[in-house]
């Protein structure tokens, strides 16, 4: 009879490295400090819960808090946070087996009776440790009675007893458990310490790796070391032994990043023939089209990072292909540019998700994004509303451009952040040069853009005209209803303030009319109230008064008592004199003479 070998079954990576002792705890440095501070002063409440997103250690920091409590060696019964050696409890604590340190799921047993059976336990002291610790999970998912329950137990137990509850959802704890508790919020553990702590455990494994393979892993982690484990486990058994940045990119369904910022280089550039095609062939090797969106939309976020604080192009996640070439595009692309990428990208992720064909929708939304450089800007249709030239700086690109596909859309160009938005607003600076570029092709010339026409202001009235005209509704508006004009001439202007008008308008004031005019203009405020009105009262008198000469008038006599029950709703002021345009609410149906 063969003899069968028989081999202990195997422990994930998870459960195997799961740490049994606060030095191997890793992330909760602050956590730690606070409890150690604690137990040294002997200051250690009777309850506590812990939060934080999946995997960052709840309930491992529990297990380790009972194993503190009850903390017994030769000496006697000590609690201490100092757990290298073993205690007499510490085995059965670790392994789930202590007869005091119960354990319960309130996901599974959410009901008051669950509860009751803990009340009626806490009555009798632990069994051989000093302590009768209760671990509660998911302590959110218990209901309102069970809750309640709890309330006079979890404020005064007998000495012997700990409670530690654990929750993912905190907001759905009521505030009188809160408050009955000291809170600990478990972060999410930073990509350096993750990284660290996946290298040791790889060097104890035995197992090689790649860095970018585990910095493509941290990143799907998110922070949760359970979920960086279970990935890494997944990795290795992907890789037979090896973990490689090509397969994590197999086994997460993720395109290559170097080829997501070719992609996204490509967009930027409006080469939409070379992006379909790089997307196509992301798409033939494996990736998922809404991964693809998500990784560009992820790619844009990090170019504007870099952008807005360059330090943190210096993250240890980051591969050197998103360092080195995202800070390159940071330095070429406007921030307009990119906040309009990232809300094209946000858009069309939702919109591939629901679509039957998920390529085409991608594909879609990479036309979208690719051609979004023609939108014109914000100052382009202001310009173009008042008729007037485009803004300085801020023009559009010529109306003869080469096509998007063409040899000179490679050439295109953009500034390092002076363009904003308009039709050069998405040109990237191509690294590479255009294999045949045209003969025929000369440069374009070199000329500056018209400055707008600057604007005179000779009275009050042509001000209040001009902030019109600029679309400065705000400031329009406190001109006619804010200010009372007591002195105009040029380059200076007095007035006073209604009460309760905002003082900070003055500054505005003087700050659009230096813009509008070329030249310095001191608006000072008057202490005294000048005995004339503002613009909006002059105007709600001159309806008023139009509205009482109308009602007046006979024919609109003849008519209101021609019809009873009929009003005056509305009239009509024109300019160049008072003409009372009177319309007729509710006129009722005239009565038929009988025959």
């Amino acid at each position: 009879m063969a003899d069968v070998q028989t081999s202990s079954p195997y422990l994930v990576l998870a459960r195997k490295y799961r740490p049994v002792s606060f030095s191997t705890l890793i992330g909760q440095d602050a956590m730690v400090q606070t409890l150690g501070n604690a137990f040294k002063q002997n200051r250690i409440h009777h309850a506590f819960i812990m939060t934080g997103v999946r995997g960052v250690g709840k309930t491992t920091t529990a297990r380790i808090l009972a194993r503190a409590f009850n903390y017994e060696d030769a000496t006697g019964r000590h609690p201490t946070l100092d757990l290298e050696v073993e205690g007499e409890h510490c085995r059965a604590i670790i392994e789930g087996r202590h007869v005091d340190v119960i354990e319960m799921d309130a996901a599974s047993n959410t009901g008051i009776n669950d509860i009751r059976e803990i009340i009626d336990s806490v009555k009798y002291g632990p069994v051989s440790a000093p302590y009768k610790v209760y671990i509660i999970d998911e302590v959110h998912m218990l209901s309102t009675a069970a809750f309640n329950g709890l309330l006079k137990t979890l404020e005064e137990p007998p000495p012997y007893v700990k409670f530690i509850f654990a929750t993912t959802e905190i907001r759905k704890v009521p505030v009188t458990i809160l408050s009955r508790c000291q809170r600990f919020d478990l972060r999410r553990i930073t990509p350096e310490v993750m990284t660290a702590y996946l290298e040791s455990i790889l060097a104890q494994e035995g197992i090689g790796f790649e860095p970018e393979a585990l910095a493509m892993i941290v990143r799907a982690g998110e922070g949760s070391a359970r979920d960086n484990l279970s990935l890494l486990d997944q990795a290795i058994a992907h890789g037979n032994g090896m973990v490689t940045a090509d397969t994590v990119k197999a086994m997460l369904g993720l395109g290559d990043r170097a080829r997501i910022i070719d992609l996204f280089e490509e967009l930027m550039g409006g080469r939409i023939g070379d992006a379909i095609t790089t997307m196509r062939a992301l798409y033939d090797m494996g990736a998922d089209p809404q991964t693809l969106v998500a990784d560009l939309a992820d790619f844009t976020h990090l170019v504007t990072r870099i952008k807005v604080v360059p330090a943190a192009a210096d993250d240890v996640s980051l591969t050197p292909d998103e360092r080195n070439r995202g800070a390159e595009m940071a330095g070429k692309l406007p921030m307009r540019a990119l906040t309009r990428a990232w809300q094209i990208l946000f858009k069309g992720y939702d919109e591939v998700s629901r679509a039957g064909n998920g390529l085409q929708a991608a594909e879609m939304v990479l036309i979208r994004l690719a051609y979004a450089a023609d939108l014109p800007s914000p100052e382009d249709l202001i310009a173009k509303l008042s008729n007037q030239p485009a803004p300085s700086g801020q023009g559009s690109a010529p109306i003869s451009r080469p096509p998007l596909d063409g040899p000179g859309a490679s050439q295109s160009m953009i500034s390092s952040g002076g363009s904003s938005g308009g039709a050069t607003a998405l040109r990237l600076e191509s690294s590479r040069p255009a294999p045949m570029p045209l003969s025929s092709a000369t440069p374009a010339p070199q000329h500056t853009m018209p400055q707008p026409a600057l604007s005179t202001v000779h009275s009050y009235a042509e001000l209040v005209a001009l902030a019109g005209a600029k679309r400065e509704i705000l400031l329009k508006n406190a001109l006619e209803a804010s200010m009372r004009p007591v002195s105009f001439s040029e380059g200076r202007i007095e007035v006073a303030l209604v009460d309760g008008a905002d003082p900070g308008i003055i500054a505005t004031l003087s700050a659009r009319l230096q813009a509008w005019t070329g030249q310095r203009w001191l608006v000072n405020v008057s202490n005294k109230m000048p005995e004339g009105k503002t613009i909006r009262e002059e105007q709600v008198e001159r309806v008023q008064a139009a509205h009482a000469a109308a009602h007046d008038d006979p024919l609109v006599q003849a008519i209101l008592e021609t019809f009873p029950g009929a009003k005056l709703v509305n009239v009509k002021v024109r300019d160049d004199a008072v003409v009372a345009t009177p319309e007729i609410d509710a006129l009722p149906e005239p009565e038929e003479d009988d025959e």
